[in-house]
């Protein structure tokens, strides 16, 4: 056994307290950060972090205008919207993008054109959690397919939406024209403000011509979502402003005439009002089926119609290039309204006695070339609208 020096309990009883002491200070002061900074997130900076937790919760949603139908001059509707369900996907919810179009091909049918139209839009420039189209037009069938496995598919939503249609197809399809998604080109010339929420803007013809009049104005709505970024409920919402109808001079029926006139040949007709100015009919031949373009048409029907020999994509009517008909044949009817006989027995006419029954030919000596000369009115085949009235037609063959 060593004796040693004794134990100093004094001198252990002051180490202890001094350890007590800083372990107590140190609890304290931890204990103090906390609630300062307990008190610096609920107090001092609660409206910073009640802003961010609402934009969690709560999103602000663009709202797309419905675009504006139109009519030709008789009421006929030409361009109309209809309403179809989508299939679409928000990629900012989905891990693995592969993997979930292949569920989704499980459940529903999905062409691999459907997809190569998906991942182009994409790529496209557009907004931040803007959900992106993948298929159209659901079958009420395959709508509660997918939302009996929604819970396997996050991101993925059924969608309602306007769609353009156009009931005549062919017969408007180049004076009429189409509309179709936006894309790069189309956002550097469109107020993205006022396009918020919208998907097709007017590509050619009227469609394009009318499109800040066809559109409207976009409204606006604050809904609330959950983890998975689906919309529980809307909290507010202004409504948009839908466009305007447009009411155009093209009458339908002289459409339908001059396409029956044109049967199965290239070339165009372009009917005019001679008062007004307005065209009534124009025609252009061979057409193409525009609801097509619409959605998206897959690769190889557009090349089926850029690579025909009958060119449909070509308007001829604004576009061709024809050679003007012989300006001084207007002026051939002139010697039946003089009252004086000509010296000329090819010409001896007096006023009035040229009409529907009645035809002059001429030899073909100084006279152009085989003429006949006719003065009757010209009646549209509705008896409500007259084309033109007393205006002789001449007929020349060379």
């Amino acid at each position: 056994m060593h004796w040693g020096t004794l134990r100093d309990t004094v001198q252990e009883k002051q180490l202890f307290q001094t350890r007590a002491f800083v372990a107590i200070l140190g609890v304290v002061v931890i204990t103090l950060s906390l609630l300062g900074r307990f008190y610096y997130l609920q107090v001092i900076a609660h409206e910073t972090y009640t802003t961010l937790s609402d934009r969690n919760r709560v999103q602000v949603q663009p709202v797309s205008p419905t675009r504006g139908l139109i009519y030709d001059r008789n009421g006929v509707l030409l361009a109309e919207n209809r309403p179809v369900f989508s299939l679409t996907i928000l990629p900012e919810r989905v891990e693995d993008m592969e993997a979930l179009l292949a569920d989704v091909q499980k459940i529903v049918d999905v062409r691999e054109a459907d997809i190569e139209n998906f991942r182009q839009r994409l790529n496209e420039r557009r907004r931040p959690f803007e959900a992106v189209a993948l298929r159209y037009h659901l079958t009420e069938d395959e709508m509660a397919r997918l939302a009996v496995n929604r819970h396997r598919l996050p991101g993925v939503e059924t969608d309602a939406r306007l769609v353009r249609y156009y009931p005549y197809g062919k017969l408007t399809s180049h004076v009429l024209g189409y509309v179709g998604r936006i894309n790069k080109q189309d956002m550097q010339r469109l107020d993205p403000v006022r396009y918020a929420g919208t998907h097709y803007t007017g590509k050619t013809g009227l469609e394009r011509v009318y499109e800040d009049e066809l559109h409207g104005d976009v409204g606006y709505q604050n809904v609330e979502t959950n983890a998975r970024g689906r919309v529980m409920r809307v909290l507010e919402r202004e409504d948009p402003e839908p466009g305007r109808d447009l009411t155009i001079n093209l009458d339908i029926r002289l459409q339908h005439i001059a396409q029956q006139a044109m049967g199965d040949k290239r070339g165009a007709i372009v009917a005019i009002n001679p008062e007004t100015g307005g065209i009534l009919a124009q025609l252009s031949t061979p057409g193409f089926d525009t609801n097509k373009f619409v959605t998206g048409i897959d690769h190889e029907s557009y090349a089926n119609l850029r690579d025909s020999l009958d060119t449909p994509l070509f308007n001829r009517a604004t576009r061709g290039q024809y050679p003007p008909g012989s300006t001084v044949k207007p002026s051939w009817p002139l010697p039946g309204w003089i009252r004086t006989p000509s010296p000329s027995p090819a010409w001896s006419m007096t006023r009035g006695t040229t009409n529907c029954q009645t035809a002059v030919r001429c030899s073909g000596t100084g006279s152009g070339g085989g003429m006949v000369i006719r003065h009757c009115p010209m009646q549209s085949p509705f008896p409500a609208t007259p084309i033109s009235t007393t205006w002789p037609i001449i007929w020349g063959s060379r």
